[in-house]
């Protein structure tokens, strides 16, 4: 089939989120037109007008589209998704639609990897124990070192990641760089040999848990993977071990992780995802001196859009010179 050109196809922009830095910058659009005259570009700064321009584009850039937006969209062959998690999209309509998917993968990793670092150096070095006692105009030096758990180093701990995509990869890259023992869990039990020491498939997630002094958690959002921590996978943890969250709030039971760490069960826990945000105000999270919480801020760089604008303009050279697009979703597994 021959690939479509560039003047007979309409692209409709639409990003809008609470937060500005998710929002498509204006220059976007304007960097789209520049590389392809032809082309229709359409900039919609928020949802309102979606409806009217939806029954002629032919590709939609954007976080989400709803089931009913979706309906009105007669002509639509590619969706391109600003974000790499694409759960928000995988309900059965777009699925059985044959419209192409396409993700954010790799935008986001190095930041998200680096604030990983972030966080395994904060919680080893007991950093939000020396906050609190700077809030306090407290010189806590004895207090933190004869807290339960003391400090320590990487150097030598055993790091779990569970989900070797992308973000997991460079965390896993920067871990052995630091001298850690790093372990993992793939959906297929394989990755290479250099990324670490001991690889096994989902199913024996169990196996590796009692060994690791971290954990973090890079997996895909699916239905395989909700509360894939649990009370029980929590139970198997080290008293000394902490867990680290950059994927999705819904790999976590959030009730049995505030129990356990109530009850000092794990050592602690470094959120930058949570199952509702915002977080509530009520949430017992906020409260607990083992949590760190960092507001879904992982992600955020400068840099973002230079990156999203790249993949994009790729992927639309590719599209109109009838090329294998890059980050292509597979819809039966949901990434």
């Amino acid at each position: 089939m021959k690939p479509p050109s560039p003047s007979q196809t309409k692209l409709l922009l639409c990003v809008w989120h609470p937060f500005t830095l998710w929002r498509a910058p204006a220059w976007l659009a304007a960097r789209l037109r520049e590389r392809y005259p032809g082309m229709r570009v359409v900039h919609l700064q928020d949802y309102s007008g979606i409806i009217e321009e939806l029954p002629d584009t032919d590709i939609f850039v954007g976080w989400s589209l709803r089931t009913q937006q979706l309906a009105a969209t007669p002509k639509l062959k590619w969706l391109h998704s600003t974000a790499a998690g694409v759960a928000q999209l995988m309900y059965p309509e777009l699925r059985a639609s044959g419209i192409a998917v396409t993700n954010a993968s790799g935008v986001h990793t190095i930041p998200i990897a680096e604030h990983v670092l972030g966080l395994l150096l904060a919680l080893a070095h007991r950093f939000p124990s020396a906050f609190r006692h700077q809030a306090a105009r407290h010189w806590g030096q004895q207090d933190i070192w004869d807290e339960p758990i003391r400090p320590r180093e990487l150097r030598g701990a055993t790091l779990l990641v569970i989900g070797l995509g992308a973000i997991g990869t460079a965390v896993a890259r920067l871990a052995r760089t630091l001298g850690m023992r790093v372990l993992a869990v793939t959906r297929s039990g394989h990755a290479a040999p250099e990324l670490a020491e001991r690889v096994v498939p989902s199913s024996a997630l169990d196996s590796l848990l009692p060994e690791a002094d971290f954990v973090v958690l890079a997996a895909p959002e699916t239905s395989e993977t909700r509360h894939l921590v649990n009370s029980a996978r929590l139970a198997a943890m080290k008293p000394a071990a902490y867990l680290v969250n950059v994927a999705r709030g819904s790999l976590v039971d959030e009730a049995a992780l505030v129990a356990a760490l109530r009850e000092r069960r794990i050592a602690g826990a470094a959120l930058d995802v949570v199952g509702e945000e915002p977080l509530p105000g009520t949430s017992p999270l906020w409260a607990l001196e083992n949590c760190l919480i960092t507001p879904h801020l992982s992600g955020a760089s400068d840099s973002l859009w230079e990156r999203q604008a790249e993949l994009l303009l790729d992927n639309l050279d590719r599209w109109f010179s009838g090329r294998d697009l890059r980050n292509r979703v597979d819809l039966t597994r949901g990434y």
